[in-house]
């Protein structure tokens, strides 16, 4: 026992409040980083807990009509809604104000009206003929239009037929009418003289024409017909057979979808490319959908409603297959319409108008959509796929974060596999075989690399060692297999010329130069093998783990290599002295009472490439895909966000699901760290007798 005491002076008051003030400060330090961590966290939730917020619809007020015939059509511009009485009576009434709005006085009975997908152009049919009428919203009063005059239409005189219409441009309107001869299609332009196509069908009980026009959807009992016109003689592209008689036709914003409501519910339809061009195929059938319903779309997504007699709504987005809302309304609503930002629902009940606000702003968001496979238009199957903006205004959002959390886990494991092996046989040589002389200035060379900023290494892979890899492919895939052969044949053979603790100085040359000629040699042989696979690019999987690879070898090493020198000398010296070897002794011995620490630095190197985003970001490609090999590009999480989150709309889905991704990257995080850490713990406990024994 030591019998120095220590001094009276040290334990005076003010060695006990510097004391006492270090530890409250430290408290205090560790306490605000949890909280600001736990803060982060439920930010981010704030944020992306709007997404899952189910629909509702909240209940406006009563609005007269002074037309009280009986409804024809119905219309809703935002703030404006539009009525087509059956006694020849068109009203725009003004939705955010008490009005009764204007009436235009048509002087006869409407029959029938056909209203186009962009929901301001009707054909109404009429005793003395058809006339076109539209609203017209541009200009600050809306008002009604007669395009093509004020006089019925000549070339549509057959009462009792049906009628499609679309606005196939500026100016621009096709119509389509069956008689006894068949199908006439029309195009009134700026001319006076339209432009008729016959087709060759005797009847047809339904006609629906696509927004722009280019195909004619004719409907003859149960065979659906599919028109299209690539000049001036129409194309049947195909015909089908239906299960059972359709009640209507409809398509969802922009025409690429078509809905058909039969007896048993409504089915979705769109074109897939084949060997014989694209081809109509159902792809989903609304469970809980009635072929008795109302049913309306929206004009700007892909949502529509049913509504029965009885007052059963019904919302559906084309992504679910079960409605995303129920309610029941009062019976007897006589016609219903969307505004065109889906935000409010027009109903006609009664003599009355009723808008009800429509709280419904990501139909098409749904927990499982991010991770299951989605049936998209025009895809030839279910798939993962993130494509999240497109120049067209009909496109659908594509929101799966399959492709980037594999893209995560790919690089992050590959680039883990590349660097563990070198930095866990670098610390180990360090730490036990290297002269001390040497390990002065290895372990700070090595752990200096861990300073290059990761977006000049990122710059590097990407520009420079890209297309060299791709030049020497044989090569680099050969390399690993050369270096193992190269280190055991140096030390079965070279015991002559070893020097303990400097072996480096003469394997390193060695290695360099089989490494350059591996590289080099089979280039000469295979050139250009790059060329020869299909998929290659040039940045891809490889380029990227083994950027990532590199900038993750110091910190591995650096971990590592502490946690081996800090296991206690005496347990290595009595291995040797009982007559272990070195290796004996570090494989044994030391390995095992510096496991947990090993361990935890590789955890802290696979999260630190979870969330790497420089590297991944110049080196990978960026292509979201989950069936990508070795050779094929990537997207992560990280660099996803970065990439698109300067062009999302503050607020919008796209946005939020950015901040989704960065709460779910973190949330892996944390539970990888949290696992690595009890497995630590049980490790260091598995091994605590040696330090004990130290």
């Amino acid at each position: 026992m030591s019998l120095n005491h220590i001094p009276v002076h040290y334990s005076d008051r003010r060695r006990r409040w510097l004391d006492s003030f270090a530890r409250r400060l430290i408290s205090s330090c560790g306490m605000a980083i949890l909280l600001l961590m736990m803060l982060l966290f439920f930010w981010l939730i704030w944020v992306v807990l709007p997404l899952f917020s189910s629909p509702s619809l909240h209940q406006g007020q009563a609005q007269p009509l002074q037309d009280k015939s009986p409804l024809v059509a119905l219309g809703n511009s935002g703030s404006v809604g539009w009525r087509i009485g059956a006694s020849g009576n068109a009203a725009l009434i003004p939705l955010d104000k008490p009005s009764t709005g204007s009436i235009l006085p048509l002087n006869a009975p409407i029959q029938s009206a056909t209203v186009a997908a962009d929901q301001q152009s009707m054909l109404l049919r009429t005793a003395q003929g058809v006339l076109l009428l539209q609203v017209d919203t541009t200009s600050a009063q809306a008002q009604w239009r007669f395009p093509l005059g004020d006089k019925p239409l000549s070339a549509l005189g057959n009462a009792g037929q049906p009628l499609a219409l679309a606005k196939c441009g500026p100016n621009c309107w096709r119509m389509a009418q069956a008689n006894a001869q068949g199908i006439q299609v029309i195009t009134y332009r700026d001319s006076d003289i339209p432009e008729i196509l016959n087709i060759p069908q005797r009847h047809a009980d339904k006609l629906l024409l696509s927004p722009r026009g280019t195909l004619l959807y004719t409907l003859d009992g149960q065979l659906l017909r599919v028109w299209s016109f690539p000049g001036t003689v129409p194309h049947l592209r195909e015909i089908h057979s239906l299960p059972r008689i359709p009640q209507s036709l409809h398509l969802l914003s922009g025409g690429e979808s078509l809905l058909i409501q039969d007896a048993t519910g409504i089915s979705q339809w769109f074109a897939i490319s084949g060997e014989q061009g694209p081809r109509l195929r159902e792809v989903h059938r609304y469970a809980e959908s009635s072929g008795e319903a109302l049913l309306f779309t929206e004009i700007n997504r892909r949502v529509f409603a049913t509504l029965t007699a009885e007052g059963e709504f019904k919302l559906f987005a084309s992504k679910q297959d079960v409605p995303i809302m129920q309610r029941k309304l009062d019976v007897g609503i006589a016609g219903a319409a969307f505004s065109p930002n889906g935000d409010a629902l027009l109903l006609e009940r009664a003599g009355s108008w009723q808008r009800d606000k429509l709280d419904d702003p990501w139909p098409d968001v749904n927990w499982r959509n991010f991770w299951q496979k989605i049936w998209y238009e025009n895809y030839p199957k279910p798939d993962w796929v993130w494509q999240s903006t497109a120049a067209g205004d009909s496109y659908q959002a594509k929101f799966s974060l399959v492709p980037m959390v594999t893209g995560t886990l790919k690089a992050a494991g590959l680039a883990l596999l590349f660097a563990t092996p070198l930095a866990l046989a670098a610390a180990m040589y360090t730490a036990w075989f290297m002269s001390p002389g040497m390990r002065r200035w290895i372990k700070p060379a090595i752990e200096m690399m861990g300073a290059l900023p990761s977006v000049v290494v990122g710059l590097i892979a990407g520009l420079w060692m890209a297309p060299h890899i791709g030049d020497a492919l044989p090569g680099v895939l050969l390399l690993p297999v050369t270096l193992t052969i190269t280190l055991l044949l140096c030390g079965r053979f070279g015991k002559r010329w070893q020097r303990a603790g400097r072996e480096l100085l003469v394997l390193l040359p060695i290695l360099l130069a089989v490494a350059l000629l591996t590289l080099w040699l089979p280039g000469r042989f295979l050139p250009d093998v790059s060329i020869w696979l299909p998929h290659y690019a040039q940045r891809n999987l490889l380029v990227a783990s083994l950027a990532m690879g590199f900038a993750l070898i110091p910190l591995i090493f650096t971990l590592a290599e502490d946690a081996l020198f800090s296991v206690p000398a005496s347990l290595g010296q009595g291995s040797l002295a009982l007559g272990a070897t070195p290796w004996q002794t570090l494989t044994r011995v030391v390995l095992p009472g510096a496991s947990a620490g090993i361990f935890a630095a590789m955890m802290i190197g696979f999260g630190r490439a979870i969330g790497e985003t420089m590297i991944l970001l110049m080196a990978s490609g960026n292509t979201p895909q989950t069936s990508g090999g070795l050779f094929s590009g990537l997207r992560a999480l990280s660099a996803n966000i970065a990439i698109e989150m300067p062009e999302a709309a503050s607020g919008s889905a796209h946005y939020r699901i950015l901040f989704l991704s960065a709460l779910v990257l973190l949330v892996f995080t944390l539970v990888i760290n949290t696992l690595a850490e009890l497995i630590r713990q049980r490790l260091r406990q598995r091994y605590s007798q040696h330090e004990g024994q130290g």
